[in-house]
């Protein structure tokens, strides 16, 4: 086997597993899937996390796990699936970022190591094993690289930031009433 035909044999296998785990992490949002909360759990979990309001968040985070990854395993608009999957961990990060870096803790390794996949792919593109070439490459043009990125990019500090401010404005709350911050 050649050079070439090993490492889109391998990027294949890296999309294929990195697409399914997002994917999957996405349905359980979306649908209630593989135990997840659907839409209504989801939600709610969404907006005790400080995430407002939680079902537009919930949706927005279970298109960007479901149909990116589902993007990334087709090799189908790689930039976007990669920015898009990246996006969506982004917020997963911020939340156990608090936690520190490691699993065990509760930390963010987990969806950053996700995120970084998918971007890396993103990036690289989606190889000889991909809709993106079956359909020479309509999905996946240069210009889309940094276009996909930077709106996923924007939307993640906005996102992240509006979190960070309605955690705040809870804790300023709870303080004045009596109530023992959390945290």
């Amino acid at each position: 086997m050649t050079c070439p035909s090993r490492r889109d044999l391998g990027l294949l296998a890296l999309r294929l597993g990195t697409g399914a785990v997002l994917a999957s992490h996405g349905t359980q949002k979306l649908f209630g899937w593989f135990g997840g909360g659907g839409i209504d759990g989801t939600a709610q979990a969404f907006e005790e996390m400080g995430f407002r309001p939680g079902r537009p968040s919930a949706i927005a985070s279970g298109l960007a796990e479901a149909g990116g990854g589902v993007l990334l395993a087709l090799g189908l608009a790689a930039p976007a699936a990669g920015a898009a999957a990246a996006g969506g961990m982004a917020g997963a990060t911020s939340v156990l970022a608090p936690n520190g870096f490691f699993v065990q803790s509760g930390g963010f390794e987990y969806p950053a190591f996700l995120g970084w996949t998918a971007a890396s792919i993103g990036l690289m593109g989606a190889g000889r094993y991909s809709l993106d070439r079956a359909t020479r490459h309509r999905l996946d043009q240069p210009w889309m690289i940094p276009v996909a990125f930077l709106t996923s990019a924007a939307a993640a500090v906005v996102i992240i930031n509006k979190r960070s401010k309605a955690l705040a404005a809870d804790q300023r709350a709870n303080t004045a009433d009596g109530t023992p911050a959390e945290g």
